[in-house]
């Protein structure tokens, strides 16, 4: 197993294996909406450079237009089935950068260059509120090269994980979200470390915490901002003894080599 992640805040990861670069859920601004951006630099122009971007469902700090609006002309971008349908400024954004699109449902298969790319089902609410009804489902990714990686996007546990998943290397896991108090179709810190124990991965690397924030809402409950990370490593040593937690810091890169 050769796979380099580097984490740039939030569920925005960039995943280099065997020469290609998979950028996971884009989100490069310092404030969207209420959310204000707590810990870490808005991520370089460098971060926005990939062979293709996945967007894993249509929620705003997932699928946010101003970000994809950055990828280079020509990028290859994944999303789910529907979203183009669900969410007009993606056409626009689409047509200005000139950007590939391929819409996917669980099961479908996208190759770009030597990296296998399969969907797989989330369970979370993928719709794009709060603007229609568009019952547009979530996704996670597999990514298939030297080595195997699950990006799971926004998923609560559900049944069949593991089998849906298939066996991977390295499972890039949200452990928490973007405010005080966690909705249904959400991992925490011990339902991720669930979730590594089903899957069976090598290593993992906890996203989805720590970024953004409400404003004004600092002083109700940090600890769901800051000790995600921390929490989801202790949880993971008790119910994935044999799985390698990289905490990794904004920006951070970790690159993993085969076990020998």
């Amino acid at each position: 197993m050769s796979v380099e992640i580097t984490w740039w805040g939030h569920a925005t990861a960039t995943v280099r294996d065997s020469g290609v670069r998979v950028l996971t859920d884009p989100l490069f601004v310092r404030r969207l909406a209420h959310l204000r951006r707590r810990r870490g630099p808005v991520p370089p122009a460098a971060a926005a450079v990939a062979d293709v971007a996945l967007v894993s469902h249509l929620h705003a700090d997932h699928l946010h237009l101003g970000s994809l609006a950055r990828l280079e002309p020509g990028t290859r971008l994944l999303v789910p089935r529907g979203a183009g349908r669900a969410v007009p400024g993606l056409r626009r954004v689409v047509g200005a950068r000139g950007l590939r699109v391929t819409e996917m449902t669980p099961g479908d298969v996208c190759t770009v260059g030597e990296v296998r790319i399969r969907a797989v089902p989330a369970a979370h609410d993928g719709r794009r509120l709060p603007y229609g009804p568009s019952r547009v489902p979530a996704l996670g990714y597999v990514l298939s090269g030297e080595s195997t990686t699950y990006f799971a996007g926004d998923t609560g546990l559900f049944d069949r994980m593991a089998e849906a998943v298939g066996p991977c290397d390295v499972a890039l896991l949200p452990v928490g979200g973007w405010g005080p108090y966690l909705g249904h179709g959400h991992l925490d810190a011990g339902r991720a470390a669930q979730a590594l124990a089903r899957l069976g991965a090598r290593c993992a690397v906890p996203v989805h915490y720590g970024t953004y924030w409400p404003i004004g809402m600092d002083a109700i409950r940090p600890h769901e901002f800051h000790a995600p990370g921390d929490d989801f490593v202790r949880h993971a040593g008790r119910l994935a003894p044999d799985a390698v937690v990289h905490r990794l810091r904004h920006g951070e890169c970790v690159r993993l080599e085969p076990a020998r």
